[in-house]
């Protein structure tokens, strides 16, 4: 039986971890496969104003999401939830989704994924991130996007949805 390094116990700060621009928005990851033993990515995410990912779907892990401020609406297998500070949403694998960050404020999140492996993806669209401010929103590549979803266990099946007019 393969041994495996032993997970150590850790705090970090609000302002530590690995971060990332991904998407347009601040990833910073707080907890990865290795150190979890495989079991779980968090990921503290703050989305700018009217930010809403590609429909898309997991194919191997639940997304889970604690609001800590901001709303967001999340549109998940037909259904449609409003999500607030103390909130909790949970998508399961397989279920086509996305979400649609408020007009008004940023959305900031603790984004759990189990099992672990989300924070590959983070790395492989995203760039490391010396500022820990949120730019102004860019445009998605689509071909950086679609490249990484096939080297990994994401489907992108459409656009985000449309912010009310």
């Amino acid at each position: 039986m393969a041994q495996t390094a032993p997970v150590r116990p850790y705090v970090l700060g609000p302002e530590e971890g690995q971060a990332w621009w991904f998407l347009g928005n601040l990833a910073t990851i707080k907890a990865t496969g290795a150190q979890t033993r495989g079991r779980l990515t968090a990921v503290e995410f703050l989305n700018p104003p009217r930010f809403a990912p590609p429909l898309h779907l997991h194919l191997e892990e639940d997304e889970f999401f604690y609001v800590l401020s901001g709303t967001a609406r999340f549109f998940c297998s037909g259904e449609d939830f409003a999500a607030g500070p103390g909130d909790f949403v949970m998508l399961p694998v397989g279920i086509p989704h996305t979400f649609l960050v408020g007009p008004d404020e940023p959305l900031h999140v603790l984004q759990l994924t189990t099992p672990a492996g989300f924070e590959d993806y983070v790395a492989a669209v995203g760039q490391p991130a010396a500022e820990r401010r949120l730019p102004d929103p860019a445009p998605v590549d689509p071909a950086v996007l679609g490249h990484a979803a096939a080297r990994y266990p994401v489907e992108i099946l459409g656009p985000p949805p449309a912010p009310p007019s």
